[in-house]
């Protein structure tokens, strides 16, 4: 397999992938075609740690880097992930998938706002940023429903990632979750287990705790999806 060859790999590409490095050879590792090669890894590795250190990878490049974003849209990144996340065993990279997934789509939006009230018009960064066109492909591909069938997973971390990513898609996907039966039945299921579990927080002496924070959450996305 890849795996030695590719753990070594994968160091080269954190070391341009860190936030810290030069925008310059943080280029040239994408023109060098670090994303492609990381997207075949990931396509074509069957061991669950090689595909975890390269996922690692991927976000470490993506992260803060409208112009990687782009390239990744443009190679089928986002159905590379989904063929990821519907492989059997593969929840634990599943969570870390949305959990990314949320971070390129808030950080775009951050990106956006941070230039409305600077009143930036046309910054280089934000220019880049809105060539990143996620949200229609989250769409079209089917991240709606996959993200809202995450919700099904039985730790309460996982929960609390899918519940993020579900708020923050929700603009785009709200049409898709009023259609799907099975989201409505999951958010009635686990309001009724959050509302006990906040309430044993209570007695507790915990005010708004975890338990309590996820509850509003679920009660937020209800009242968003009536």
């Amino acid at each position: 397999g890849h795996t030695p060859k590719l753990v070594s790999r994968c160091k080269v590409l954190l070391s341009c992938a860190s936030p810290s490095s030069n925008p310059k050879v943080q280029v040239e590792a994408i023109e060098g075609g670090a994303l492609q090669k990381l997207l075949v890894v990931l396509a074509t590795e069957q061991s669950l740690t090689a595909k975890k250190k390269v996922l690692f990878a991927l976000c470490s490049l993506l992260r803060h880097f409208p112009y990687a974003q782009q390239q990744f849209l443009k190679l089928g990144g986002l159905q590379v992930l989904r063929s990821l996340v519907q492989e059997k065993g593969m929840e634990v990279l599943a969570v870390r998938v949305v959990t990314l997934l949320y971070d390129l789509v808030t950080e775009k939006m951050f990106a956006e706002e941070e230039a409305e009230l600077m009143r930036e018009t046309s910054p280089e960064k934000l220019q880049q940023y809105r060539q990143v066109h996620l949200l229609p492909g989250l769409q079209e591909q089917g991240w709606c429903e996959i993200t809202a069938h995450l919700l099904a997973l039985p730790e309460h971390d996982a929960r609390e990632k899918v519940l993020q990513t579900l708020g923050a898609l929700l603009a785009t996907c709200r049409d898709r979750y009023r259609q799907d039966p099975q989201l409505n039945r999951t958010l009635v299921t686990l309001q009724a287990e959050y509302q006990a579990l906040a309430a044993l927080e209570l007695q507790d002496g915990e005010d708004e705790g975890y338990f309590w924070e996820l509850l509003g959450s679920i009660n937020s996305l209800l009242k968003e999806l009536r």
